[in-house]
């Protein structure tokens, strides 16, 4: 019994360090470079386990997969125009080609030592195509700053790709620093920026103004145009209406006084007064000769 367990203990260790020695395990977050004899053979990027030789017919590389960020120290460059900026700019980025980066950088340390040269270069070139306006405005929609990350990290990429290995996945500026002199006139053109975009706002609304002020006086002179013909209308209608009650009235003079008297009267009685007026006083008159209005009783009686 005592055999059985000796003879599987070793078993066991052999097992172990046959694992150990002819295979190996590549994880999510790496990649390995599997070398023959010091000379690269080929890159394992997949999760899993692969066989080997023992070393030293076999060495195996291991490569982080996972991004990372260098930073560039704030450094002084100028724009199209001329003004001195400041500018802090960054670079993620990953080893894509493990054995391009082994022969060319090494590890990361020379990675981020041929990134900063390389992102200082690109930084200054493209930012020297960019007026100052382009980086800070007050109007945002002529800020470039987008379309001036997305130049810097095409060309990093494209250099860095090709000659080291590695995969640029973002670049940008970080932080933007102007002195006190430029900051100072950054604020004078702003204020006249804006001043000149209110005179302009003040001078399209006057116009406007003008305008309507033109149209309404325009719509009222042909509003009293249209009124004033109605009126001359309404006045020709009624001249020739009271020609026909005026030829009337003077072929029937006692009509027309009775209808004389009759507009006295309704003028008089209108409010209430008293007025003491001879019996023959006209328009009285017509109060003795008005019919009597009482209501009559049942039976004919008054």
């Amino acid at each position: 019994m005592k055999n059985v367990w000796v003879l599987t203990f070793i078993v066991i260790i052999l097992m172990v360090l046959g694992l150990f020695l002819f295979t190996f395990q590549v994880r999510e977050t790496e990649m390995k470079l599997v070398t023959f004899f010091n000379e690269p053979r080929r890159t394992v990027m997949e999760p899993g386990w692969y066989f080997r030789w023992p070393p030293p017919i076999h060495v195996i590389r291991r490569f982080d997969r996972r991004s990372y960020l260098y930073e560039t120290v704030l450094e002084d460059t100028t724009t199209r125009g001329g003004e001195p900026i400041t500018v802090t700019s960054y670079v993620v980025w990953r080893i894509d080609d493990p054995l391009k980066f082994l022969g060319s950088v090494k590890d990361n340390k020379g990675a981020e030592k041929v990134l900063s040269s390389l992102l200082r270069n690109t930084q200054n070139s493209v930012i020297g195509k960019y007026y100052f306006s382009d980086f800070v405005n007050s109007d945002p929609k002529l800020i470039k700053l987008e379309a001036i990350e997305a130049e810097m990290a095409e060309k990093v990429s494209a250099h860095a790709s090709a000659e080291y290995g590695i995969e640029i996945r973002t670049a940008g500026i970080r932080r933007l620093g102007i002195s006190e002199q430029v900051t100072q006139d950054v604020f004078e053109r702003m204020k006249s920026d804006r001043l000149r975009i209110t005179q302009k706002i003040i001078a399209d609304g006057d116009a406007e103004a003008s305008k309507i002020r033109k149209d309404a006086e325009s719509k009222r002179k042909e509003l009293l145009a249209i009124v004033e013909a109605q009126a001359k209308a309404i006045r020709g209608s009624g001249d020739a209406e009271a020609a026909g009650y005026y030829k009337m009235l003077e072929d029937n003079k006692e009509l027309a006084m009775f209808l004389r008297d009759i507009e006295a009267l309704r003028k008089i009685l209108k409010e209430k007064t008293t007025i003491v007026l001879g019996a023959e006083t006209e328009p009285m008159g017509l109060l003795k000769s008005a019919p009597d209005l009482g209501s009559g009783k049942s039976g004919g009686q008054k």
